[in-house]
């Protein structure tokens, strides 16, 4: 699994230039190994050492995660500062996680309570992913989004709370954020165009006198108004997630 770490860190990281510096200048590295070693001795049931070994890695390296959490191979943590992954989560191969991600819970509750990562999964700077969730495979979640919802393979998720906001995302560079979707600018603009598209239906009604009955018959028909009409509907439902 180092193996595999290493090399996905130089396919990943343009700024990776040798083995020696990725080995100790690279917090995220340096955190997946201590946790292939707490996590060992957390499953044959060892005490309180796994647990000490996550706390001093988190002093050493800034990236908080817990002896419980299954990850996977090829995993990049990058940059890594307050990164952190709690005791139920399971991050899928080849994930790419960002500085200030969490993977946590909600509340409480015992049992399953943290997400679940398919493979592939790119997890922006500073996203929160909560709750006893799946994330699918080769999913994008954008820096600063909070993901309270279960997630479907091949799309990207943004906002507070996340919503999808595109399918089929394995033609799609990873590191490409700037092309994310904005769902909410997109609904405030569909809100300002039927305002304006009222407005001056009523100054026709002032000028024609038409009747409330064909004023209403004229909203209704108006294509431009059913496609608003279903995108703010999907952006309050939550876009499909």
């Amino acid at each position: 699994m180092l193996i595999t770490d290493l090399r996905t860190i130089f396919e990943r990281d343009p700024a990776a230039r040798n083995w020696l510096e990725v080995l100790f200048c690279y917090p995220g590295l340096q955190a997946l190994v201590f946790h292939r070693l707490s996590h060992w001795l957390y499953k044959i049931g060892i005490p309180f050492i796994p647990r000490f070994i996550s706390h001093i890695s988190r002093f050493l390296t800034g990236i908080e995660i817990h002896p419980g959490a299954l990850i996977g191979q090829g995993v990049f943590i990058d940059h890594g500062m307050g990164v952190v992954i709690g005791e139920t989560a399971i991050v899928g191969d080849y994930a790419l996680i960002y500085q200030g991600v969490t993977l946590g819970g909600t509340g409480k509750e015992s049992g399953k309570r943290h997400p679940t990562l398919g493979s592939h999964v790119v997890v922006g700077a500073g996203a929160k992913v909560l709750g006893n969730i799946q994330i699918g495979d080769r999913v994008r979640i954008g820096a600063g989004s909070v993901v309270l919802r279960d997630v479907p393979s091949n799309t990207t998720v943004v906002g507070i709370p996340g919503r999808v906001t595109r399918q089929n995302n394995l033609a799609s560079n990873v590191l490409d954020h700037d092309k994310v979707r904005d769902v909410e600018a997109e609904v405030i603009r569909a809100l300002f165009e039927r305002v304006k598209s009222l407005e001056k239906q009523f100054e026709q009604l002032e000028q024609s006198s038409l009747s409330q009955t064909e004023l209403g018959d004229e909203l209704t028909d108006n294509p431009k108004s059913k496609n608003s009409d279903g995108m703010i509907e999907d952006f309050l439902d939550g876009a499909g997630i």
